[in-house]
């Protein structure tokens, strides 16, 4: 399929790819007012089928985050998921593809508050393979840029202007040789990347930054977590200190885009053996297995596209 043939859906109208444009004047595109979602889709083991990895937990997110902006909430959870599934059908997608909803401040007049725009909606999609490129251990480095508070720009939402905090740390670490970065709080503490979170390996135990240091509370962190119990991983959430990531036992980064990704060094200081560690590399089989529809008891994170 080409580019060129796939439709977005804007506020409720399948638009050919390249007639989805917005006006000059929309409020989000001069103040990032916009709240917006990272979804995957996963095709799915034995083929033909598309899977949505928690689809309605994603969709639940990006309604309880318009709320952070005022924005109202366009359509119910159920209604937009089946959207976001008539989407991935018209487009006939069989390979792993990313899906972008995102809900803003439409246009109208120039100034802050965004008194007479519209909520507005679209929703797109695009196939995505592995976020870094080469499947490989990352190389990431400690930014100067650090994670802004929750009483600056919650973490907790994904709104579209606090992501330039995020551009800017990972564009920086990209210029000094790291594969991405990892962004500290402003108590010095281990916050997560620019677009995942982090968990660490020690003594055999699974450690991850808590809500408290500046977090997305993320859907694939909390996937890691349930399926670490499940194996019989202790899951401990507390502060990461910075020279942890220098001393730990294994280290990887998660999210919607990254799934599970190891990390082999932290400012050139090697992890491990500088490549993925077995606790690591179980939780990514176990991952893969449930997104491709591999694992039975995990069927209820998935929703099928072809019906």
């Amino acid at each position: 399929m080409t580019q060129e043939s796939r439709v977005v859906l804007i506020n409720g109208e399948y638009v050919d790819w390249n007639n989805a444009k917005l006006h000059v004047t929309t409020h989000a595109l001069l103040y990032g007012t916009a709240v917006f979602e990272g979804i995957r889709a996963y095709a799915s083991a034995e083929g033909g089928q598309l899977y949505v990895f928690r689809l309605k937990e994603h969709v639940t997110r990006l309604l309880n985050n318009t709320r952070v902006l005022k924005l109202k909430q366009p359509l119910t959870v159920d209604a937009f998921s089946e959207k976001i599934v008539e989407l991935l059908e018209k487009n006939n997608f069989h390979t792993d593809v990313y899906i972008r909803p995102v809900v803003y401040f439409g246009e109208g007049a120039i100034g802050l508050k965004p008194l007479k725009q519209s909520t507005d909606y679209f929703v797109f999609a695009v196939e995505l393979g592995n976020y870094f490129g080469e499947d490989k251990a990352l190389k990431v480095g400690i930014s100067s840029w650090v994670r802004p508070s929750n009483n600056s720009l919650p973490p907790s939402a994904k709104v579209n202007g606090s992501y330039v905090n995020s551009m800017l740390a990972s564009m920086d670490a990209r210029d000094a040789g790291y594969d991405e970065a990892i962004l500290l709080t402003q108590n010095g503490y281990v916050s997560e990347g620019p677009g995942e979170n982090l968990f660490i390996v020690k003594k055999g135990k699974l450690i991850t930054p808590p809500v408290s240091a500046d977090i997305l509370e993320g859907i694939t962190r909390d996937a890691v977590i349930s399926m670490a119990t499940e194996i019989g991983i202790d899951v401990v959430e507390r502060d990461v200190a910075r020279t942890e990531l220098y001393t730990c036992d294994e280290l990887f980064l998660c999210g919607t885009a990254a799934q599970i990704s190891p990390v082999g060094s932290v400012d050139g200081r090697i992890i491990g053996d500088g490549k993925a560690g077995k606790i690591t590399s179980k939780l990514a089989a176990t991952f893969n297995e449930a997104v491709r529809g591999k694992d039975d008891n995990r069927r209820g994170w998935l929703t099928p596209v072809y019906r």
